[in-house]
């Protein structure tokens, strides 16, 4: 039940409307409200993209849409951290947090409609469990073992994973740049490899 994936997931999601709800009614919870938010946003999207994603790809034989998830994540996580550096009380924020609010709850929107259902689809009651019990430990880990990248450089604590501290989020954008394939559904130690083969790889 509540160790179940598809109700981590959505509880999450249910999370995150609660603070842009707050955030969006009340000017003064902001100043509180966004860190945790994009916080939590960004460990969400991490834990998905390291234990969920794959296998949704794999399994659910879902690649396209793993792919395109990932690409929102990182949108999503770009526009959070920019509201980070905004005057919370300005007419400028008020434009780019419902910018932020309507990427995330769009993305919301397809995973509850497509994504989920079609893992759901795909694996029994027992795998479901399993992926929630990594996610909420991929997820945990990023919350209480990582401080914010836009403050501390986002340097990732777990052993053997990653190139000089990057987080999986920093690799992903590289590989995206590179032209890596199926990077939606490789590890973060993945990753780091194919990251490192394809610079290795390139002159410019």
């Amino acid at each position: 039940m509540t160790d179940d994936l598809i109700t981590m997931v959505t509880t999450d999601h249910r999370e995150l409307r609660r603070l842009f709800d707050m955030m969006k009614t009340d000017k003064s919870s902001r100043p509180l409200a966004l860190p945790l938010a994009v916080a939590m946003l960004e460990a969400h999207s991490e834990a998905e993209e390291d234990r969920v994603y794959p296998a949704v790809a794999s399994e659910a034989g879902e690649k396209e849409e793993a792919e395109h998830a990932a690409e929102e994540h990182h949108e999503a996580e770009s526009l959070g951290k920019h509201l980070l550096e905004m005057d919370w009380e300005s007419e400028e924020f008020d434009r780019a947090l419902e910018e932020w609010v309507g990427a995330v709850v769009h993305h919301i929107e397809e995973e509850e409609n497509e994504i989920l259902p079609a893992l759901s689809e795909a694996v029994d009651s027992d795998r479901l469990r399993e992926l929630g019990m990594q996610f909420a430990t991929r997820r945990s880990r990023k919350l209480t073992g990582q401080p914010l990248k836009a403050v501390g450089g986002g340097r990732d604590t777990e052993p053997g994973q990653g190139t000089e501290g990057e987080t999986r989020a920093e690799l992903y954008e590289k590989a995206r740049e590179l032209g890596v394939e199926g990077r939606s559904s490789m590890s973060k130690d993945e990753l780091a490899q194919k990251v490192s083969e394809a610079e290795s790889g390139h002159t410019d």
